[in-house]
């Protein structure tokens, strides 16, 4: 499935949007022309329904509509189809004549674009996810030469002990690996990823391969420092968030700051290398202990008092 069904199913729900906008004005504004026109009766019950569903209707196309929500409101026509039908049924049930008759045909327009609507909710549920792509640099600092640096990103399970979301990169081939990491909301995401330019001592370069859950790819590129002091490491890359701009800002919403992230990330990254352990800060003295997401060890040795109440804290997870 390519992307021509996500612009059929927006096109759709475009269309969809403006016949609910001819539907639900009449309904709104002429209730009982309505329901005369459809034989259920034209008593204050009957009238005060039909605008009820002019109404759901006005929202339904103001859904529709929306540049940014668009088809995923198809499947509110297809419930509100549905409260239509079990409505009309009734009516039927208790209309005969003419009546019956018109409360018959508009059930058939009903079961029509109910028809129409489920074709939409269907292409749209096949369409390619809506993303949003989100493009990272960050850069640190490392005193160590450029070739021990490569050789530590290098060995790709290594990178758990200072990335924060990955819980495991396993290696499959020279050039390929599988990785899983956490995302918001206690998700777990995998996929597989392939390197893409592999020159030692001076740059990594990787991108997931076809299909993958999270579509990513970047590079690592690792330069003398100046003076001598150490190697700096720049990190470019970009990955895919589900659900567009509003699954970057739930995203967001919940803490999972991606620049923020690859920072700390590095920031880490600097402690492995230069001191093998991520180091705790007095100011941080738990560490992100709520997420439990690495081993840390204290800047100084643990007090008697500080010991005791980790190991309580500890009991108590």
């Amino acid at each position: 499935m390519t992307n021509t069904a996500a612009r059929d199913a927006d096109r759709i729900a475009r269309a969809l949007g403006w016949t609910s906008v001819g539907l639900g004005l009449p309904q709104m504004f002429r209730p009982a022309a309505v329901t005369r026109a459809i034989g259920v009766g034209q008593g204050a019950k009957q009238q005060a329904v039909t605008k009820a569903v002019g109404m759901r209707e006005l929202l339904h196309a103001v859904g529709l509509l929306h540049p940014r929500i668009g088809a995923r409101w198809i499947w509110t026509r297809v419930v509100g189809d549905a409260m239509d039908l079990v409505a009309l049924s009734r009516a039927m049930r208790r209309q005969d004549g003419d009546g019956r008759g018109r409360t018959i045909a508009a059930t058939a327009g009903v079961v029509g674009i109910s028809a129409v609507d489920v074709y939409a909710a269907l292409l749209h549920a096949r369409a390619p996810q809506r993303t949003s792509t989100v493009d990272l640099t960050a850069t640190t600092t490392v005193g160590k030469d450029p070739q021990e640096t490569y050789a530590f990103w290098r060995r790709l399970d290594n990178l758990r002990e200072f990335m924060a979301h990955v819980e495991e990169v396993r290696r499959v081939s020279d050039t390929r690996s599988h990785w899983r990491v956490t995302a918001p909301f206690g998700r777990t995401v995998e996929w597989d990823a392939e390197i893409t330019d592999d020159v030692p001592g001076e740059r990594l370069a990787w991108r997931s391969v076809e299909g993958s859950q999270v579509a990513n790819h970047g590079v690592v590129r690792f330069t003398r420092a100046p003076r001598g002091q150490g190697t700096e490491v720049h990190v470019t890359m970009s990955y895919d968030i589900p659900g567009g701009k509003l699954g970057e800002a739930l995203a967001r919403w919940s803490g999972e700051e991606p620049h923020q992230q690859l920072d700390d990330d590095l920031r880490r990254f600097k402690q492995v290398m230069e001191t093998g352990e991520v180091v705790r800060s007095d100011g941080a003295p738990w560490g992100k202990r709520a997420r439990r997401e690495f081993p840390q060890h204290a800047a100084q040795p643990l007090s008697d008092n500080e010991i005791i109440d980790l190991t309580r804290e500890e009991v108590r997870v």
